[in-house]
């Protein structure tokens, strides 16, 4: 946020918006309704790439097109190089799944209806354009993109012109998940918008078939002890000497300023400028991830989760602000002690201007609304799915008890959390009964009602009470 980015909006909202969705929806609603105003502008960027449906930019400004830089400096070697960023693909399945996690949140059917679904849908054409069929696998593979760790935009040796990626996993997945979700989307609109949109948008059951096709059969590399890879041809590259060039040049957050002043590339190794399979992690709870895999095909268990935290950990530079959060998150029920550190260092990103000169020229919105939705969501175990509030604390030893305030589905509730005790107060609110839930216990909540439950060292075990206030 400032002039160190130009103004550019990137897809940090996607860890901005959760926080807004409980607190101030409405600011959320008017922020996707910036993303509705350029839609035709994000169609006609598909168009002129080949593509059918929106494609909107991973740089967007002021009237949407695509703002990214096609070079840029290296202020270590002081050479211009060419930068392949705009290959981010995976902007469009944020937007997207932010449109999912607001409508969760409130329930605005006037938004998702006449703005939300049409974006979806467009989106959803564009992803599954992206795909194309192997005959070899059988699969859908996505070619020529980039997930979120920018250190890696080619494969080692591709010549210029060739920058992208061969199946980024993290890509997939979302694309996997986007084009269920629309398939869902068309299924939750009233029969006559569903028909409305249909016919505007040209979108027949044939297409909405091959989307089902195309969900299923994404392909999602695997390496080693069933690593998910980041891309297809990670397990291919060289381990770096992390202890060599920590030695050499400290903490090493840009290793790729570094390594391309000494001549050489990060798309050569096995490290990350930030989160990218772990992504996954943060974005969607354990038993979605087992529902995404197996519906794509493959075995999902639940060692694969802390497998794949500790492999990408150690191979990890946090170059951006946006990767202690995500880490932070994903490990915070595991390694506490190692959580905490990460949400503190994540916390002092611009207090301390991490980066060596960059919180002057700009603050790092993305983090600073991570920081504080990792206490909101993270530590409660708030997930906002399957028209359920489903809660899940887990506190970290420094933090003894939580009092929160947030907005669900139109009710003001009151959270409070001790190592003891969750009791979940609905305030006065005209709306209808929301469902609250943790594990495989779920109850109704109306106005002025409260439910609590009794908790083992900060995780609940079972309900307790379930009453009216006078």
């Amino acid at each position: 946020h400032g002039e160190a980015y130009r103004g550019h909006v990137f897809w940090d909202e996607l860890f901005i918006f959760p926080f807004l969705n409980l607190r101030l929806p409405e600011i959320t609603r008017k922020l996707l309704l910036y993303r509705y105003r350029r839609l035709n502008e994000a169609r006609h960027a598909a168009l002129e790439t080949g593509y059918r449906g929106a494609m909107f930019p991973w740089q967007s400004g002021s009237d949407g097109r695509e703002e990214t830089q096609v070079l840029h400096l290296n202020p270590k070697s002081g050479r211009w190089l060419p930068d392949n960023s705009h290959l981010q693909r995976h902007v469009n399945a944020a937007i997207a799944y932010n449109i999912w996690q607001y409508h969760q949140a409130t329930c605005d059917v006037e938004f998702f209806y006449f703005s939300g679904a049409e974006m979806f849908l467009e989106i959803a054409r564009l992803l599954a354009d992206l795909a194309t069929h192997n005959p070899a696998t059988d699969r859908y593979d996505i070619n020529g993109v980039m997930g979120p760790d920018e250190y890696h935009d080619a494969l080692p040796g591709a010549k210029e012109g060739e920058g992208g990626l061969p199946n980024n996993a993290y890509t997939n997945v979302m694309t996997s998940w986007v084009l269920a979700r629309a398939i869902e989307t068309l299924s939750l609109l009233p029969e006559d918008r569903r028909r409305e949109l249909a016919e505007s948008l040209s979108l027949d059951s044939e297409e909405v078939a091959m989307w089902e096709r195309i969900s299923r059969r994404l392909t999602i590399p695997f390496h080693g002890d069933r690593i998910i890879s980041q891309f297809e041809g990670y397990a291919d590259l060289e381990e770096l000497d992390w202890p060599h060039y920590r030695q050499k040049y400290g903490e090493v957050l840009r290793l790729d300023r570094v390594l391309e002043a000494e001549g050489d590339t990060p798309n050569r190794y096995k490290a990350s400028k930030q989160a990218d399979v772990l992504m996954l992690f943060y974005l969607f709870s354990e038993p979605e991830l087992e529902a995404i895999f197996q519906h794509l095909g493959y075995s999902f268990d639940a060692e694969m989760v802390p497998r794949n935290i500790a492999y990408y950990e150690e191979r990890t530079s946090h170059g951006s602000t946006l990767s202690h959060v995500v880490h932070s998150w994903v490990i915070a029920r595991s390694d506490r002690a190692r959580a905490w550190k990460l949400f503190r260092q994540a916390l002092e990103s611009d207090v301390g201007d991490v980066q060596g000169g960059t919180t002057p020229e700009g603050i790092h919105l993305g983090a600073m609304a991570g920081t504080v939705d990792l206490v909101q969501r993270g530590f409660t175990g708030i997930q906002t799915r399957g028209d359920v509030l489903h809660l899940d604390p887990a506190l970290p030893a420094e933090i003894k008890g939580l009092k929160l305030h947030i907005r669900y589905r139109g009710h003001p509730l009151v959270l409070e959390v001790t190592r003891q005790m969750l009791r979940v107060r609905s305030l006065r609110s005209a709306q209808q009964s929301i469902r609250v839930a943790h594990g495989d216990e779920e109850h109704s909540l109306t106005e002025g009602a409260t439910v609590e439950f009794k908790l083992n060292d900060g995780r609940a075990i079972f309900p307790i009470l379930l009453c009216h206030q006078a």
